[in-house]
């Protein structure tokens, strides 16, 4: 499987200001590209080849590999739609392959084309990014991020073949709580909302004061509340992979892609809707799974929360309150997102096709 190792970058003063205008520099190079591919109406990697290599070439004095990447940053933005014409940050990220980027691990170091020549470049890692770059393959993006280089590298690592599993854990995501699992463990989502409801509300004072000291302390603020969710995301993942795998189980999760397209909130409710981090949990789940050899399947989650589990009764009355589930048939209670939990681990086993066979009896 593939996984992304963040290196830092250590550059001098004048490295820097290299690095710096070859972002600027393979930026402008994609806009000019994206102009000409959008006047001609062709947006296949190739056919801009064909329209603007030796142009761009001359144009912005880029290596030949730089140009070719430049071309396929604008061939892949435009793979998403073409009714729009694309446009590229001065500071955007590129890629670079193994022709403009050389990695010497052991020297902490990178080789990598800048404008000016290549320049030795050195970089710092945690132990578990030494690890993954033993098996870096293909592109690594070169970004600026809050003023500072770092490398994404993309590295191959052996994952073990899914176990076989005749159980799963059911995953119920939630706004209130941030999953509960089908053996009744709850992971709330306070700590969660609580740090978004005071950053919303430090954000609103702050822009709406509008002094300098205001903004140097919304920039400070800038990232802090999506990194403490991701902190948590990776928490709660890494807590049910284990669960699965210490039990012999997989793990069933919902599919909610496009479900704030289907769901309409009230005013109060959106931002909390709209900041819900389920995907990132999912995809966190579905990676750290896949590194442990545990299966998971994503289920329908149509109706989990108001299908009795004992009696199969489906009643949107069921459903009595955010949290409480009361069969309106057998009269079966407990936890809302508990419920839905078992429903979802009870969908994700399939169950095999009953054959029938015949006899062929001789006369």
């Amino acid at each position: 499987m593939k996984l992304t190792a963040k290196i830092k970058l250590q550059p001098t003063p004048d490295q820097h200001a290299s690095l710096l205008a070859t972002l600027e520099r393979a930026n402008a190079a994609c806009n000019r590209i994206s102009d000409i591919a959008w006047q001609e109406r062709t947006f296949n990697q190739y056919g801009i080849h064909k329209l603007v290599y030796n142009a761009i070439r001359a144009e912005f004095d880029l290596t030949a590999q730089v140009v070719v990447r430049c071309i396929s940053k604008v061939a892949d933005a435009y793979k998403v739609d073409k009714k729009t014409k694309r446009a590229f940050k001065p500071r955007g990220g590129i890629a670079y392959d193994a022709r403009i980027l050389r990695w010497y691990v052991d020297r902490r170091e990178v080789s990598i084309w800048a404008v000016g020549g290549r320049q030795r470049v050195p970089f710092v890692a945690g132990q578990r990014q030494l690890e993954l770059l033993q098996g870096q393959r293909g592109e690594s993006d070169l970004c600026l991020v809050d003023g500072e280089f770092y490398l994404f590298a993309t590295c191959e690592i052996e994952s073990p073949e899914p176990s076989d599993v005749d159980e799963f854990l059911g995953v119920d995501l939630g706004v209130t709580n941030i999953a509960v699992d089908s053996t009744g463990e709850v992971h709330s989502s306070r700590a969660v909302n609580n740090v978004r409801h005071r950053h919303r509300k430090l954000r609103a004072k702050l822009q709406a004061k509008g002094t300098k000291s205001s903004r140097r302390r919304l920039k400070k603020l800038s990232g802090k509340e999506r990194r403490f969710a991701t902190w948590v995301n990776h928490n709660v993942s890494k807590h049910i992979v284990e669960k699965a795998e210490c039990t012999g189980q997989g793990i069933a999760v919902e599919e909610l892609t496009g479900i704030r397209g289907r769901v309409k909130a009230r005013k109060p409710q959106r931002a909390t809707l709209h900041s819900w981090s389920f995907s990132q949990l999912r995809q966190f789940i579905e990676y750290k799974a896949k590194l442990a050899g545990v299966p998971v399947v994503a289920v329908d989650p149509r109706n989990t929360s108001r299908t009795c589990p004992v009696c199969g009764c489906v009643d949107k009355a069921n459903r009595r309150t955010q949290d409480k589930f009361l069969c309106v048939d057998c009269g079966h209670s407990g936890l809302a997102d508990y419920i839905a939990s078992v429903n979802i681990s009870r969908r994700a086993v399939v169950s095999l096709p009953n054959i029938s066979t015949t006899l062929d009896v001789a006369a």
